[in-house]
């Protein structure tokens, strides 16, 4: 029965992230530091809150496992996320080398390369959080692959509503305006030159909640860098 019930929600959740109409956003005001309240119910990856700023905190998260697809060409952050998620839900029911099922988590994120030009497909990775009783060996499957974060440091910014694709260029720009003229602005530019031959992702953006939950929406954007280029500035 509680398999049935997650095949249910998820394949509504499914639903939900094929139809751009549903990206409308509510009329909420911006969160901010809310405590994800899928967190309460599905375990996410932990973290502490090591500075807090105006529109933006700063978190450290200790490493972490993500099972994430092939880069996903599209000009559409939310039909690349629905193209993702259907891969990553078949991975959960058990479309794996183990046949093994496994728990959902929270968030869900898509990492962002944006294109050149505002008519040109941009890349993203969409990824699940690995339940740690999973973490030590995940099961493989073909098109996804596995990938370990080390410690790493994230600027973050909130916001609520449904997730969609203009709202989501405006969230990460108000974080690097946010961010400007601080010592993090300074380590995140700094990461991501030092990672451009190998990483082309500006920014990511996580998803918390279920869709049956139209209030009190929590969605971020996140900036990862290295805290010793934070250290060194």
């Amino acid at each position: 029965m509680a398999a049935a019930n997650m095949l249910l929600k998820l394949s509504v959740l499914l639903n939900l992230l094929s139809s751009s109409r549903l990206g409308l956003w509510s009329n909420q005001k911006h969160a901010t530091r809310v405590s994800p309240p899928t967190c309460d119910r599905i375990e996410c990856p932990s973290f502490d809150v090591v500075h807090l700023g105006d529109g933006y905190e700063i978190r450290r998260y200790n490493s972490t496992v993500w099972m994430s697809t092939a880069p996903i060409p599209d000009i559409s952050l939310v039909e690349a996320t629905r193209s993702g998620f259907r891969q990553l839900f078949d991975y959960i029911q058990g479309k794996n080398s183990y046949e093994k099922q496994i728990e959902m988590t929270a968030p869900v994120i898509t990492e962002v390369s944006p294109s050149d030009g505002p008519f040109c497909a941009s890349s993203f990775v969409v990824s699940f959080y690995v339940p740690k009783e999973n973490q030590a060996n995940p099961p493989p499957a073909e098109g996804l692959h596995a990938q370990r974060w080390k410690l790493m440091y994230v600027a973050i910014r909130q916001f609520g509503g449904f997730v969609t694709d203009s709202d989501v260029a405006v969230e990460a720009a108000a974080l690097e305006a946010s961010l400007s003229g601080t010592t993090w602005a300074n380590a995140i530019q700094k990461s991501r030159e030092k990672e451009s031959s190998t990483s082309t992702s500006v920014y990511t953006v996580a998803q918390y909640n279920s869709p049956f939950e139209f209030e009190n929406r929590v969605n971020e954007i996140w900036m990862p860098f290295d805290m010793e280029d934070a250290s060194s500035m």
